[in-house]
């Protein structure tokens, strides 16, 4: 279970600049941002990742996996993006997002599935693996790790796979549904995401309203030390990305960089430890 950093949070550094506070940071690799507004951009990523694939490698870390934006097969850059990362040795590559608008879920999920059928073609040709990245909040259509298992069903794991991510399962079932989540896709999982979240109330107009917001993982919601029991027992293998998504309002305090490398390496040692069984 090699650990990597998601390079979202380090984007105001160039990715030589990052790469070297994930290392000094003790990870094992980088979870790699191509998609708009990423440390790469796909509308040049056949010129601009082998770069930025080199760059991280001269600091000793991997790249086993890149996040993109692509949704379909068609969609501007996505063979572009895929073509590259395959020629650099990541196979394992996250997918954007479906929308889903309030009363239009089935069909929403509908779409979907006519879109996977091309993204599985476009991973077969290219021998990579899309995960589909479970994400709370209605507006997902992959909210639902239950929705994902219907997404992938009858589909092979070799192109397209589960993304489980315990936060977002945890936020949309906190006490049983995130543990039968990992049950349910656990034959399909090939990437897993780490980040967690607590509760935050406000005023509403009839009722408080709660929130989720990201947490430090020793004090969210998610039973960290079951995730990597099961994780074990599955015998996962492939990388953990750490989401270190304390900056805005999101977090449960808006931190300076220099506050989130320091966040992100108390994170770390927690992981470690849970890694090497001691939780």
């Amino acid at each position: 279970m090699p650990l990597v950093m998601f390079s979202k949070m380090l984007q105001e550094f160039s990715v030589g600049e990052a790469a070297q506070r994930i290392k000094a940071l003790g990870f094992d690799g980088v979870d790699l941002t191509v998609r708009p507004k990423g440390h790469v951009e796909p509308a040049t990523v056949g010129k601009d990742l082998p770069g930025a694939v080199g760059a991280i490698h001269a600091q000793g870390l991997d790249v086993p996996m890149a996040s993109t934006a692509i949704t379909r097969a068609t969609d501007p850059h996505a063979e572009a993006t895929v073509e590259a990362a395959a020629r650099q040795g990541i196979r394992l590559l996250k997918l954007g997002y479906w929308n889903a608008a309030r009363g239009k879920l089935r069909e929403a999920i509908d779409q979907a599935k006519r879109s996977l059928d091309g993204l599985e073609r476009l991973a077969e040709s290219y021998q990579v693996t899309f995960g589909i990245h479970n994400h709370s909040g209605p507006g997902y259509v992959n909210c639902q790790p239950a929705v994902i298992l219907e997404l992938l069903r009858d589909r092979d794991p070799r192109w397209l796979a589960a993304y489980f991510d315990p936060g977002h399962a945890a936020v949309e079932g906190g006490n049983g549904g995130w543990r039968q989540s990992l049950e349910l896709l656990s034959p399909q999982i090939r990437l897993v995401a780490i980040k967690d979240f607590g509760w935050k109330s406000g005023p509403g107009k009839l009722k408080t309203v709660w929130q989720p917001q990201q947490v430090p993982l020793r004090d969210g919601l998610v039973a960290w030390p079951e995730v990597f029991d099961a994780l074990r027992q599955l015998k996962y293998d492939g990388p953990i990305s750490l989401h270190s998504e304390y900056k805005g309002s999101h977090s449960w305090r808006d931190l300076t960089t220099p506050e989130l490398i320091e966040q992100t390496a108390a994170d770390l040692a927690f992981v470690k430890s849970l890694r090497g069984g001691a939780g």
